[in-house]
């Protein structure tokens, strides 16, 4: 169980990109998995594979596995299928694969019952320019974009989406405080913006009522990330 004192702030989940076991150990034997969150992007389980994932549901993690699956439905409800068969507990498709594949990625974790994975769909990318869905021939605004997807993905049934934070508001307004909000892009005050356009800070996650925080290179860059996420927890209180 999460630290209750933390439950009316968002919860941390610490994105490990790293491109190699032994760095990422490094970061991981220093977290205490009661309180934070692991993710496992296409990077990590590339390297390593499901049998890291096993090895970090040992050590007491939850793992959300952000693959971010995008392929017909059928292709989307096995690979679906099979990341639940790893325990996993948070999964990611993504909601611009339209309506058939989201319903057939749920329907994949029908038999898991009590046991399936959160299923969350990704709308938009925290590194996405509103200029950029022109270019792809979405004609509407970035935040207009970011509420159909999500409004879609609820129609689906699934649990929540990942969404760049400054639309979190409008979500939680549109679709009910118990839909599931996940947002990267989060940086402090001295934090070098990287390649994310859409970011926020910590502080305004919490004002924006955003469930879960996903924080990467802020804490696997850093010096010392015990005392930043430190930093980051008591900027959220």
């Amino acid at each position: 169980m999460l630290n209750p004192n933390l439950f009316k702030i968002p919860k941390i989940i610490i994105a490990l990109d790293f491109y190699d076991k032994k760095t990422a150990m490094k970061l991981v034997n220093v977290l205490n998995p009661s309180i934070y969150y692991l993710k496992i992007g296409k990077e990590m389980f590339t390297i390593l594979g499901f049998k890291f994932i096993k090895e970090l549901h040992q050590l007491g993690f939850n793992i959300f596995l952000d693959l971010k699956f995008h392929d017909i439905p059928n292709t989307v409800f096995n690979a679906t299928k099979a990341a639940a068969d790893l325990g996993v507990w948070m999964l990611s498709v993504h909601a611009s694969g339209g309506k058939k594949m989201l319903i057939s990625a749920k329907k994949a974790l029908k038999s898991f019952k009590k046991n399936a994975p959160l299923l969350i769909a990704v709308t938009a990318l925290t590194s996405l320019k509103e200029e950029e869905l022109k270019d792809i021939g979405i004609q509407i605004s970035l935040t207009e974009y970011i509420l159909k997807l999500s409004q879609l993905s609820k129609d689906c049934g699934l649990d929540g989406i990942v969404c760049p934070g400054r639309e979190a508001k409008k979500i939680k307004f549109l679709l009910g405080n118990q839909y599931k909000i996940i947002t990267p892009g989060i940086r402090i005050s001295k934090d070098l913006p990287h390649d994310q356009n859409n970011i926020i800070t910590p502080k305004e996650a919490k004002e924006y009522k955003i469930d879960y925080i996903v924080i990467g290179r802020s804490i696997t860059m850093s010096k010392n990330p015990i005392k930043k996420l430190d930093l980051i927890i008591k900027s959220m209180e």
